[in-house]
């Protein structure tokens, strides 16, 4: 497919059409209204832009926000009206009561038409408030009517594509950290390399886009008609994605303790040499785990090749315990344990089957109710 042709299908150009199509619609229809909207059918178009949002549920979300909002701000100016009269001193107080309110965050994105809608009625209505309410009010909620049906029947957007895509890429980013780490370990000592010392906050950011994108999915396919054709496990996405941050929260402590042991910072720790190689290679069999996730077979025999890897760590661990400083060990011991969780985590999505059978197991395992006499 060209350039032009992945253009012409991207969400953002798809939105941008339909964006232009609910604003022709809403302006051709909007003198049409009778009675006083007829004077004021600009903010149609107006309405039919605030409600066009990336997904159907968001623009609901919005489109209620922002009618509330207008109507918190015809009050506001409807009480400087009947109380009192506008001037300077209610004027502002009208606005600084509204700007109050939308601080509070219940209009969300739509809070600052509260001030706003205030002041246009006060200023810009005069003398005829009470029918620029009513033309706003009408002309704005017919634009938002016009948006909410444009954004249902062109193509409702689904945000499922961009999940796969982002979990996939949230494992390539900790498998080449665990690489990196590990032929640092193969390298002189220290390291040349320091890269992979200094990516923590990056691979938190990572998992951080993965979280948007599987909530922007899961509210994506609420009252999405499209979401009963093109169907999609959200619940697994997310428990994925929530044993991938674990993993993240072990790779970053195992990555820490590691920089610590070859730069003494922030605190002085010591690696045995001779550790380092077993060390290599667990840590490269855990990064094979998590390329291999999708590959079928692969996946679960590269599983069975990190296990043996952190088996031969652990073995190599117990028997220098005797002969080797304590201190030159913990570093090691350290890494072999986050290695532990790691895999712990990522077992039920590797070996499903597997950990279905040992729940099994451990059920029947377990000893019945004592029979009561």
């Amino acid at each position: 497919m060209s350039w032009l042709g992945v253009a012409a299908t991207s969400p953002r150009i798809v939105q941008a059409v339909k964006a232009a199509i609910a604003v022709a619609i809403a302006w051709s229809i909007a003198p049409l209204l009778p009675g006083v909207a007829d004077d004021y059918p600009y903010y149609a178009p107006l309405g039919a832009l605030v409600s066009m949002y990336p997904t159907l549920m968001s623009s609901v979300r919005n489109a209620l926000q922002t009618l509330g909002g207008l109507t918190v701000g015809i009050l506001l100016a409807g009480a400087v009206i009947v109380l009192s009269e506008p001037n300077v001193l209610t004027i502002s107080l009208a606005v600084g009561v509204g700007a109050a309110i939308s601080a509070t965050g219940w209009f969300g994105a739509s809070r600052e038409y509260i001030p706003v809608t205030a002041l246009f009625v006060l200023i810009v209505g005069g003398p005829n408030a009470d029918g620029y309410s009513i033309g706003y009010l009408v002309q704005m909620t017919l634009g938002i009517a016009i948006g909410l049906a444009v954004n249902l029947l062109f193509f409702p957007p689904l945000a499922f594509e961009a999940v796969g895509q982002q979990l996939i890429r949230f494992r390539r980013t900790l498998a080449d950290q665990l690489s990196e780490v590990a032929d640092a370990l193969a390298d002189s000592w220290p390291p040349e390399r320091d890269g992979w010392a200094f990516r923590s906050q990056e691979l938190v950011a990572v998992g951080r886009a993965v979280r948007v994108a599987v909530s922007h999915a899961d509210d994506s396919r609420k009252g999405n008609p499209r979401a009963r054709v093109h169907q999609r496990d959200l619940r697994s996405d997310y428990d994925e994605l929530s044993a991938l941050e674990d993993v993240t929260f072990h790779v970053r402590d195992l990555t820490e303790v590691l920089a610590a042991a070859v730069w003494g910072q922030p605190v002085q720790l010591e690696l045995h040499p001779e550790l380092r190689p077993a060390l290599g290679r667990t840590l490269h069999a855990a990064a094979a785990v998590l390329r291999d996730w999708d590959t079928d077979d692969d996946e679960q025999a590269a599983f069975a090749e990190a296990g043996a890897a952190l088996t031969d760590l652990m073995t190599e661990l117990d028997e220098r315990r005797n002969s080797a400083p304590v201190m030159s060990l913990g570093v090691a011991a350290t890494v072999a344990m986050d290695v532990t969780r790691i895999l712990t985590a990522l077992r039920p999505h590797i070996l499903p089957e597997a950990d279905e059978g040992d729940q099994a197991d451990e059920a029947n395992a377990a000893p019945g109710p004592t029979p009561t006499r």
